[in-house]
This record gives C-alpha cells, sequence and structure tokens, in this order.
C-alpha cells in the first residue's frame, strides 16, 4: 500500500506531465522541471545575475568568522552543505543521471545548477534573515519551514502555532533524508560487492553500526564532519584521471551536447529521459530550490543575511559545475562499449577499473563509505530544524528520527538499486513544491537584501 502511494506520487511529480510534440518527437516534461527551470530563470534575472556579478564576494564571504562557540562560521555552512552535495549528489547522483539519460544528462545538470544557484541564494539569504536561537544543540536554526510559517503568519495576520504549509515541509524533509539514507547503503553495499565480494548484509550491518556510534552523539555531527570533508582526494583522482585524457575531452563534449538534443540514440527513451534525469539527479546533487541547504545556512551566526546566500550560491557552482562534471568525465571517457547497459556502482566502477586498474575499484569503495558518513552526518544537520520546527526542541524526537534515519540506511543496503532512489525523489519533489509557493513572495519582499 505505502509502495503504491509512493510510486502515484512520483509519477505525480517526476512523470510527463506535459507533452510536446516536436517535427514527429514526444516530448514529456515533468511537474518539477515545469517549475524548476522557469524558477531559476526568474531568479536570475531578479537577482541581476548574481551568480556572476558578485562571484568575488562569494569567495570572500567565506572568510567570516562565527559569532560565539556554538554556531557555525560560513564556511562550515559551506562545508555542510557540500558534504551532504560532494557526498552522494556528486557520485550516486550523477552515475544515476547518466545510466538513465546518458550523456546529455549532464548537460542538463549544467544548467539547472546555473540557473539554481541564483533560486539557491534567495533561499539561503531568507533561512537567514528568520532563523531562530537553538535551546537544544546551541546556536541558531531554521530553513524553509520558518520561513515559510512567518510568512502565514504575516498572511492571516496573527500568531500561529504551526503553518499548515510548513508543516508539509518539515515532513516532506523528513522523507526525502530518510529516502537518502537509503541510497547511501544501497550504494556503499553495492560498491564493497563490486571490490571485495562482501555481501550487502555484512556491509549494511557494519554501515549502521559504525553511523548510530557516531550520530547517537548529541553534538558529534558537525565536529565529525570537518574531518570526513577531507575526502577531497576523491577531486585530486578524478582531476589525475581528467589531465591524463585531456586530448579526449573534445569527444565528450561533442557527445554531451548532441545527446543532451536528442541528437542521438540514448538509454531512457529519448529527449524526454535526458531532460529528466538530468534536472531531476541535478536537484538531488544541488539541492538548488529544494530548501534542503537553507536549513544549514540558517545556523551561522552572520549579520548580513546576502553574505550566507552568496556562499550557498558558490556551493552549487562548486558541487556541480566543478565535482560532478569530475565524476561525469571519468565515466564518459570510457568507450561506451565497455559501459552499455551499466548501471549504479557497477557503471562507475568498471570506469575506474578502466582508468586505474583494481585499485580504482577499491578506492570508489572506500570513497565511497567516507562520503556516505558525511551525507549521513549532513541531512540529520539540516533534520534538526525540521525536527524542531515539528516538536519542539526536544532531545528525544530529534533521537527518534536519527533511529527511523538509522532503520531506513538498513533497508536500503539490502534493496534493489532501482527502488531505493523513490522515497528521496518523492521527498525532494514535495519539499521543492512547498519552499517554492513561498519564495516568490517573500522574495519580493525583501528585494533590496539583494541589491
Amino acid at each position: 500500500m505505502i509502495v503504491h502511494i509512493i510510486e502515484a506520487v512520483y509519477h505525480f511529480l517526476w512523470g510527463d506531465l506535459v507533452t510536446l510534440h516536436l517535427s514527429g518527437t514526444s516530448i514529456g516534461i515533468p511537474l518539477l522541471v515545469l517549475l524548476l527551470i522557469p524558477t531559476g530563470i526568474y531568479f536570475t534575472f531578479r537577482t541581476n545575475f548574481v551568480s556572476v556579478r558578485l562571484f568575488p564576494d562569494m569567495v570572500r564571504s567565506l572568510t567570516e568568522k562565527k559569532g560565539n562557540g556554538n554556531s557555525l562560521s560560513p564556511l562550515q555552512t559551506l562545508f555542510v552543505s557540500t558534504a551532504t552535495r560532494v557526498g552522494m549528489g556528486n557520485l550516486v547522483g550523477v552515475v544515476a543521471a547518466v545510466s538513465a539519460g546518458g550523456a546529455g544528462a549532464v548537460f542538463w545538470m549544467w544548467l539547472s545548477a546555473i540557473l539554481g544557484s541564483a533560486t539557491a541564494f534567495i533561499e539561503a539569504t531568507l533561512a537567514q534573515i528568520h532563523k531562530e536561537e537553538d535551546s537544544l544543540y546551541g546556536g541558531y536554526h531554521g530553513g524553509p519551514a520558518y520561513y515559510i510559517h512567518y510568512y502565514a503568519e504575516k498572511v492571516r495576520g496573527k500568531k500561529l502555532n504551526h503553518s499548515v504549509i510548513a508543516v508539509f515541509f518539515a515532513l516532506s524533509g523528513l522523507l526525502c533524508w530518510c529516502g537518502i539514507s537509503q541510497v547511501i547503503s544501497n550504494s556503499v553495499a553495492s560498491a564493497f560487492k563490486n571490490a571485495f565480494s562482501v555481501p550487502p548484509i555484512i556491509t549494511t550491518v557494519i554501515l549502521v553500526i559504525l553511523s548510530a556510534i557516531i550520530v547517537l552523539r548529541k553534538n558529534a555531527t558537525i565536529k565529525a564532519l570537518d574531518i570526513i570533508v577531507m575526502a577531497a582526494m576523491y577531486f585530486i583522482i578524478t582531476i589525475f584521471i581528467i589531465v591524463t585524457h585531456i586530448g579526449q575531452l573534445p569527444g565528450v563534449f561533442s557527445r554531451i551536447f548532441k545527446e543532451a538534443f536528442g541528437l542521438r540514440a540514448v538509454a531512457g527513451g529519448g529527449f524526454g529521459a535526458v531532460l529528466m534525469n538530468g534536472v531531476k539527479r541535478g536537484l538531488f546533487s544541488n539541492e538548488a530550490g529544494s530548501g534542503s541547504a537553507p536549513c544549514a545556512a540558517a545556523a551561522a551566526d552572520e549579520k548580513e543575511p546576502v553574505k550566507m546566500g552568496l556562499i550557498q550560491a558558490l556551493g552549487v557552482f562548486i558541487d556541480t559545475i566543478v565535482i560532478c562534471s569530475c565524476t561525469a568525465f571519468i565515466l564518459l571517457l570510457v568507450p561506451e562499449e565497455l559501459t552499455r547497459g551499466l548501471m549504479g556502482m557497477e557503471l562507475l566502477q568498471t570506469a575506474m577499473n578502466y582508468h586505474l586498474g583494481s585499485f580504482g575499484v577499491i578506492f570508489v569503495a572506500v570513497i565511497l563509505a567516507l562520503f556516505s558518513f558525511s551525507t549521513f552526518l549532513g541531512i540529520l544537520f539540516y533534520a534538526r530544524s525540521n525536527v524542531s520546527y515539528l516538536f519542539g526542541n526536544r532531545w528525544l524526537w530529534q533521537t527518534l528520527y536519527k533511529i527511523l534515519a538509522l532503520i531506513m540506511l538498513f533497508i536500503g543496503g539490502i534493496q534493489a538499486y532501482t527502488v531505493v532512489w523513490d522515497l528521496g525523489d518523492v521527498g525532494i519533489g514535495l519539499m521543492t513544491i512547498f519552499n517554492l509557493a513561498v519564495l516568490f513572495p517573500l522574495s519580493y519582499e525583501k528585494k533590496k537584501k539583494y541589491e
């Protein structure tokens, strides 16, 4: 019953809502694509191309220091949001996009990031404006649930205990992060099976135990994240692979652009699948518009909210334009006959085996395990704000959600690859709808803060 409901909502959000018939070709466009692309275009013009105009200011904002010991510095908020993006998004998300949509999906991931950076700027700035003190963990918390609540109180002209839309957003976020927990364990279990022939159940149990040891400690999350983000060695390896195959890059770019517009037959059913998987996995990776990253942005003690908006816009650029591209190039620099028909971690590890031999297969398994911790810790940090909005700053409810996430982590490790994506896609899709519904009126109200 629950599975059928999830599938029905998934098809409503990501299925073909509108079908265009062009020159004998049918192009299906999902609801989320219809929402995200125009939103990104709107905010890009509304902010006068903030991602380009203020790029130097984005970098300078990282040097800001935190105001007190319990809050996060701007750089730490970038670490938290980037840890979740660079973890599952850049490895698993890109692999999923290329698996289902071919090389052309990479182009649509790029486009979603370029447009999405302006959206990320708006939502992170609003999160800073409407943040609240966190009496349980110290510092601040906030995010879309809080600025949606503010807007609901303004519209209705009275104080509210909860806003219906804010509650829906908070629940959608918790649903999404449970889904991502499944993706984490499924990917790690698959990688270790390919690299070391370890049965998925063993990898999953070990992953859950280690995760429980870390997350069930009240204030371990951010300290552990600062260490795990050192997994940037992945970036160094990918750059090495790209540089050693630099002569093939023109061919890779040609393939990406040809397949992006359906000029070649690709996996997954043509142009519609390419577009959908690129935007869908682009959203999963860079989170722009979904309302996830603002939960980290709100935790900083920053006097100028716009600076947090700039930092999160920079995070989208780092995530998709830089690191996602590296993962995509690793896959596309492999002869097509070696990877045709492969999906998930098998595709990535086959590519790494081609580039680095057996070391590459092992490297992916190990680095994915590290990334899995950074992602899991990151989504639990996001969840703090939503749990607090729904149930108040209570240790019991925070711990219960952590236990639920650990249960989903276990379930994901023993599920089929294609099944585990649906719950996360449903959650992030619903989050996006509720978040965007309020971003437009609030962005108009706070326009002067963005100029």
